[in-house]
């Protein structure tokens, strides 16, 4: 891509908000089919890559460390990859992802210096060197970015061009040198229970909360939902590990399944989370529980007994009249035997 059409493309994304397929991975992919090109980005030392699938460093305030990537070009025409820095967060879903092209990082994005673009012959690969320079003033903890290798290409719509960024990278993580103040808190706790109204089978309790990191360092956040008599483990084995950094939060949703309605339980979120070391140890962090309380009334079983009531009275009212009806059949003939015995005797 020579460097006017690369001009044009940025110009053309920047008038397309959203308009960018951003994607933060170590492992290889591939741009959309207009550009057919494939490229993988990884850590790498001077010699080419070394093994690692992030970037992590601690390093004083001030201070500046250099490293290196590395760019592989996996398809048959050379391309000039447009290379890039910017801080990094993680989506809802936990997934690891950078600010796209056109939002400013504030953080850890701007420490990073690298070249603007690099070309990779086919099938070649060449390493990037790049350096993270700590500002004096950076606070201490746990600080994300993320560096990524971009394509641009462009693609026909509603008549205009428009510019699509596709990007692969990895995460870079620095960590401040000074006191670290790991803190949490589960905030905007939501219950529901979930009425079956076959009075026969239980209904469901639904809880969703948001986990806050409220510290200096990133979280790995896992702990126990305690309620009904059921414990909850979260975040269950196919989400896999749930990273928090610092200021962000995550919203874990939860089911409590064959709940009998008994009008009220209480319980509570047990959160237990440990912080991650640069060198990938884990600390645990002391736990904490969130208490909560929900109303589970059994209308289902309420109505069926209101409905049993109703008959047992529609029945004994019944059983009531028909007694009386009897009793004043009774009462009559006896005054008509009354009335006809008197005649005979004054006779």
């Amino acid at each position: 891509m020579n460097t006017s059409r690369l001009r044009a493309a940025l110009a053309a994304l920047a008038t397309v908000a959203g308009a960018a397929a951003l994607t933060v991975t170590a492992t290889p992919a591939v741009a959309d089919e207009a550009a057919a090109v494939s490229w993988s980005v990884t850590p790498a030392d001077a010699s080419g890559p070394d093994g690692r699938v992030a970037i992590e460093h601690e390093l004083d305030a001030g201070e500046t460390l250099e490293d290196h990537f590395a760019v592989r070009n996996l398809g048959t025409e050379a391309v000039t990859f447009r290379v890039a820095a910017a801080d990094g967060f993680y989506t809802r879903s936990g997934r690891f992802d950078m600010l796209p092209s056109d939002q400013e990082s504030v953080d850890a994005g701007t420490w990073i210096a690298l070249p603007e673009s690099v070309t990779v012959e086919p099938g070649g690969t060449v390493v990037v060197p790049f350096t993270i320079s700590v500002p004096e003033n950076a606070e201490p903890g746990d600080h994300a970015a993320g560096i990524a290798a971009s394509v641009l290409s462009l693609k026909q719509g509603e008549g205009a061009e428009v510019g699509v960024e596709s990007r692969v990278g990895f995460r870079v993580m620095t960590r401040v040198t000074g006191e670290l103040a790991p803190a949490f808190s589960a905030q905007n706790v939501r219950t529901d229970y979930r009425t079956s109204w076959n009075p026969l089978e239980p209904g469901r309790i639904d809880v969703s909360f948001d986990v806050v990191n409220e510290g200096n360092t990133r979280l790995e956040v896992g702990g126990v939902l305690d309620l009904a008599g059921q414990q909850v483990p979260f975040p269950d084995e196919s989400a896999g590990r749930q990273e928090i950094l610092p200021g962000e939060r995550h919203t874990f949703s939860l089911v409590v399944d064959q709940v009998w309605p008994l009008f009220a339980f209480p319980g509570e979120i047990a959160l237990a989370p440990s912080v991650t070391t640069a060198d990938g140890q884990s600390t645990e962090v002391a736990p904490a529980a969130t208490p909560l309380f929900i109303w589970a009334i059994p209308w289902p079983q309420l109505l069926v007994l209101a409905g049993l009531a109703l008959i047992a009275m529609a029945l004994l009212w019944r059983r009531n009249r028909s007694t009386r009806r009897i009793e004043e059949l009774v009462r009559q003939a006896r005054e008509a035997g009354r009335r006809d015995a008197v005649p005979e005797r004054a006779a």
